[in-house]
């Protein structure tokens, strides 16, 4: 395989197709947002730079990096000679089952599809599509370029071949692929997302502030950030969707997602890409935001 096409410009969108066209493959990069384009190659060039000043890659790989990306509004241009699609679109099951189900259309029978999904039923996505056996779960990590996991999900139909020919080509691009199956939130995010949903209850139930508790994770559980800080990087409207997803998948009342989570999503507090999540990060900085606003009443 050696055509891809990403579906989104976003983080991860613009990550996962720096790093494929790092490795020399050929990246087609579509947004419906043509403005979301030009912004992600300023952000892979941004990236480029930082990697050349740290002496990671020389000009020769950056430059060849760039060359690589091609930029598309139009999926149907993007994607007609694709090896592999990802999709990288917002974590929405209806936006996706609408892209795959297009995809399905637009592409050659052998293209293998693959999403890169947080917490969505691979099995869900994949009956949207009359290729079942060829679409597959890529989820890869946030900074793409440095983070080295991709949990590689199998749908319920998945073939052996195709998760064999993704685990091949994620070790291509120098990570190291975990093969997990299709459960609501996978393996990361089962583990994580939960720990952050319990970490704001602490915080709402004022057992301690937002320092303190990301103080304890960081020192105590060697955590390289607190789980509130990570949940700002994260996204609150992400934490939040995949909270839903898995108490909706397992039905267990233990996933319930806490009201200070639902209530700063509502309010637009997002966390770092709002520039106000339980940090303030509207004057270029990170700030400590009163703990008294996030107690319970």
């Amino acid at each position: 395989m050696k055509n891809i096409t990403v579906i989104g410009s976003g983080t991860m969108g613009n990550g996962i197709a720096h790093t494929f066209a790092q490795c020399g493959y050929v990246v087609n990069l579509v947004d419906v947002n043509e403005a979301a384009l030009q912004k992600a190659i300023a952000t892979i060039t941004k990236n480029l730079e930082r990697q050349l000043q740290k002496g990671s890659i020389t000009e020769d790989i950056k430059n060849s990096t760039l060359k690589n990306i091609t930029t598309y509004s139009d999926l149907s241009k993007a994607a007609t000679h694709a090896d592999l699609v990802i999709e990288a679109a917002s974590e929405n099951l209806d936006v996706k089952l609408k892209i795959f189900r297009q995809l399905d259309e637009i592409c050659p029978s052998q293209t293998i599809f693959a999403s890169n999904t947080s917490s969505i039923s691979i099995t869900q996505i994949a009956a949207a599509t009359k290729r079942a056996d060829r679409v597959i779960g890529m989820h890869f990590m946030n900074p793409v370029p440095v983070m080295k996991l991709v949990e590689v999900i199998r749908g319920y139909t998945t073939s052996d071949v195709v998760c064999d020919l993704i685990m091949s080509t994620s070790k291509s691009l120098n990570k190291i692929p975990v093969e997990v199956n299709d459960f609501p939130g996978f393996v990361a995010n089962k583990i994580l997302i939960p720990m952050i949903n319990e970490a704001i209850i602490t915080l709402n139930e004022g057992v301690a502030g937002v320092e303190e508790i990301d103080t304890v994770m960081k020192l105590g559980m060697a955590h390289p950030m607190g789980p509130l800080q990570l949940a700002d990087f994260i996204g609150l409207d992400v934490c939040l969707n995949i909270m839903r997803v898995l108490q909706e998948g397992f039905g267990n009342s233990k996933y319930a997602p806490c009201p200070l989570l639902v209530n700063m999503v509502t309010a637009g507090h997002l966390g770092v890409k709002s520039g106000k999540g339980f940090y303030d990060y509207s004057g270029g900085g990170k700030e400590l935001i009163p703990s008294q606003r996030f107690k319970k009443k």
